[in-house]
C-alpha cells in the first residue's frame, strides 16, 4: 500500500522508526538514570525525587519483591493515583521482570475483583486510600504479596506526617481496612536497599503490561502488550514530537504534567514513559477533578508538554483563575482519550496562543497511531497522520480497501499494536483481519493528504472524560436488580463530561423509580459508569431478531 500520508510530515520526523534499538523498556530506562541522574524527575504535592532516587528506589522495590518468590513474568498489580509511589512501582516491576497491571482506583470491589482474578496477579502495590476495596476481594484472587502506601511517605518526614494525619483524619479519605500480613511501602523500600536486584535479561517478546479494556468487542479484556509494543510507541511518539522540542524557546529540560491518570495508556506512555526518554520532569496530579487546586500547581511553574482530554481542557478554560497559569513557554498541548470540541479548541488557542494537537489510539496499540503535526497553527477537527512504522487503511464491512474520502473502518499494523488479547484468543481473532490489521472499531476517512479523520463509533462504547464505559457492564449490573425486564445504555452529549450514561429501562414494577435503581446500582460499579440519567419506557427498540437498537435510542434519547 502507498504510504501517501509520509508526504504531509514535517521536516525531521521519519517515516520508520527501529523499535529494536532498544530490547526492552528497562534499557531506556537505564539510559535516562545514567544520562539525567541529577535531574528531578517527578514532582508531587510540592516534593520530588531526582533520576538517581527513582533508580535506587525502584531497584530497592524490584529486589524486594524477588525476594518474594515472584517468577519471571509474574503479574503485579498497580492501584494508586498520580503519586510518587507511582513511577517507582513502574519502574520496579519492568526492572524485576515482572508485568505491570494498572488498575483504575476508582474500580469497585466487584471490577477490582475481576480484573486481579482474570490477570492472575500476584501481587499488588495500593496507596491506603483504596486499601478498603481490595480487603473486600483480596482472599478470592491469586494475590499473595500486598504494599501498602501512604499519601505522605515520600513527601519528607514533617510534611508527610501533616499530609497523612490530614488524609486520614481531617478529610477522611482513608476508610478503615484490614489486609492481614501487608506491607508498608516505605518499610519495604528500606528493606530492598539492602538486596541485590537480580536484572533479567528481557527482550521484545516479554510483556510489560496488561492494559484492560473493553477494546470494541464490550467485555473487559487485559490488552498484551510487549516491551516491542511500548519501546515501538514511546519512540513514535518521541520522533513526532521533534518538531516541537526543536521549537523556539529552548528548554534544559522539558516540563511535563501528568494531570490524566497513568492507570490510563495515554497518560502512561505519554507522561511517564515519554517523560523519563527525554530525561524531562513531570508534574504529578493526584487528582485532577480538583480544579482549584490543578490551577494552584500549574500556576508554580511554566508548563511545555500538557496532555489532556477535551473535558479537562475545558474544566480549566472554564474557572475564573485559568489565567493565573503562565503558557508562554507552552510547546505542545496533546488532545486524547476522547475527541475534542471545535468550541474548546478554539478558546484554548485564543487563550494560550497554541493549539491543541489532536492524536488518536487506543489501550491496544499502546496507544498511539495517528497525530496531527506539532506544528501546526490552528486545530484541525482530523485525528493526524498515521504515526512512523504505522499503516492505516479504511475498510469496508468486507475488509476491502475504500476509495480516499469514503467512509469505513479504522484499521492499523504497526509494531505497537498488541500481541492480543489475555487468555483470549477468541476475542483476539475478532479484531484481526486476516492480513494482520487491527481493527480500531471507528468508522473514518482518508484524506487525499493522509490525514484521518473520525465520522462515526461503530462500537457502543461510551467516553466519559476519556473513560470508557461499557454499556453491557452497566446493563448487567442494572438487570441484577431484579424487576428489570430490558435495558440498554448509550452515550448521551454531555457538557461537562464529553458523555454520560443514559440508561432506558422496561420494569415490571410500575412502582421502581429512578433514585431506587441508581440506589441499588451504586457501588457496583466506578462512579463515571453510573447512569446519570434513567428513563423507564413500556419498550425497547428492537430489530426483527430482538436486538435492542441502542443507535435509536442514543440518535432520539
Amino acid at each position: 500500500m502507498e504510504r501517501i500520508w509520509l508526504k504531509s510530515y514535517p521536516p525531521g520526523v521519519p517515516a520508520e522508526i527501529d523499535p529494536s534499538a532498544y530490547p526492552s523498556l528497562v534499557a531506556i530506562f537505564e539510559e535516562s538514570f545514567k544520562a539525567h541522574r541529577g535531574k528531578k524527575a517527578f514532582i508531587c504535592m510540592g516534593a520530588s525525587i531526582t533520576f538517581d532516587e527513582l533508580d535506587r528506589s525502584s531497584q530497592a522495590l524490584g529486589a524486594w519483591l524477588q525476594s518474594k518468590g515472584l517468577k519471571r513474568g509474574a503479574r503485579v498489580a498497580i492501584k494508586m493515583p498520580n503519586v510518587l509511589q507511582y513511577p517507582i512501582a513502574l519502574l520496579a516491576i519492568l526492572r524485576a521482570g515482572y508485568t505491570v497491571v494498572n488498575v483504575n482506583p476508582l474500580y469497585t470491589p466487584r471490577e477490582l475483583e475481576f480484573q486481579l482474578k482474570d490477570s492472575g496477579a500476584e501481587a499488588i502495590i495500593v496507596l491506603e486510600n483504596f486499601a478498603h476495596t481490595l480487603a473486600h476481594v483480596v482472599a478470592r484472587t491469586s494475590v499473595k504479596h500486598v504494599v501498602v502506601a501512604s499519601m505522605g511517605d515520600l513527601l519528607g518526614l514533617v510534611k508527610g506526617a501533616i499530609v497523612n494525619y490530614v488524609v486520614r483524619h481531617g478529610k477522611k479519605m482513608v476508610p478503615p481496612f484490614s489486609l492481614p500480613g501487608s506491607y508498608r511501602f516505605k518499610e519495604v523500600i528500606a528493606a530492598g536497599r539492602g538486596m541485590t536486584l537480580d536484572r533479567p535479561t528481557l527482550g521484545p517478546d516479554d510483556i510489560a503490561f496488561l492494559q484492560y479494556t473493553g477494546g470494541t468487542t464490550g467485555v473487559s479484556k487485559g490488552a498484551t502488550l510487549s516491551h516491542r509494543n511500548v519501546v515501538a510507541n514511546t519512540m513514535q511518539a518521541y520522533a513526532w514530537l521533534q518538531p516541537a522540542l526543536m521549537r523556539e524557546p529552548r528548554v534544559e529540560q522539558l516540563f511535563m504534567v501528568a494531570a490524566l491518570p497513568l492507570s490510563h495508556i495515554f497518560a502512561l506512555t505519554a507522561c511517564a514513559l515519554i517523560g523519563v526518554r527525554l530525561g524531562g520532569v513531570c508534574l504529578l496530579i493526584p487528582n485532577p477533578r480538583d480544579i482549584p487546586n490543578l490551577i494552584k500547581e500549574l500556576s508554580k511553574y511554566k508548563v511545555n508538554f500538557f496532555p489532556a482530554v477535551n473535558t479537562l481542557f475545558n474544566a480549566l478554560l472554564n474557572h475564573p483563575d485559568f489565567g493565573k497559569i503562565d503558557w508562554s513557554m507552552l510547546k505542545s498541548a496533546i488532545g486524547g482519550g476522547m475527541a475534542v470540541q471545535r468550541s474548546v479548541a478554539e478558546r484554548w488557542l485564543a487563550a494560550t496562543g497554541k493549539p491543541i494537537i489532536e492524536a488518536y489510539g487506543l489501550s491496544e496499540t499502546s496507544p498511539g497511531l495517528t497525530a496531527n503535526r506539532c506544528d501546526i497553527a490552528e486545530w484541525t477537527g482530523g485525528i493526524g497522520y498515521p504515526f512512523p512504522s504505522t499503516d492505516i487503511v479504511i475498510l469496508d464491512v468486507d475488509d476491502k480497501e475504500v476509495p480516499l474520502g469514503e467512509a469505513g473502518e479504522i484499521c492499523a499494523k504497526g509494531p505497537q499494536v498488541m500481541v492480543g488479547y489475555w487468555n483470549r484468543p477468541d476475542e483476539t481473532a475478532k479484531v484481526m483481519t486476516k492480513d494482520g490489521f487491527f481493527r480500531t472499531g471507528d468508522i473514518g476517512i482518508m484524506e487525499p493528504s493522509g490525514m484521518v479523520r473520525i465520522v462515526d463509533r461503530k462500537k457502543d462504547m461510551i467516553s466519559v472524560s476519556g473513560f470508557k464505559v461499557f454499556p453491557n457492564e452497566v446493563e448487567d449490573v442494572a438487570m441484577m436488580q431484579g424487576a428489570i425486564v430490558e435495558c440498554a445504555a448509550v452515550g448521551v452529549p454531555d457538557p461537562h463530561s464529553g458523555e454520560a450514561v443514559k440508561l432506558f429501562a422496561v420494569s415490571k414494577s410500575p412502582d421502581l423509580t429512578d433514585v431506587e435503581l441508581r440506589s441499588f446500582m451504586h457501588g457496583k460499579l466506578a462512579a463515571y459508569k453510573m447512569p446519570k440519567y434513567i428513563e423507564f419506557r413500556h419498550e425497547l427498540p428492537k430489530t426483527n431478531v430482538g436486538k435492542i437498537l441502542r443507535r435509536a435510542l442514543r440518535d432520539n434519547p
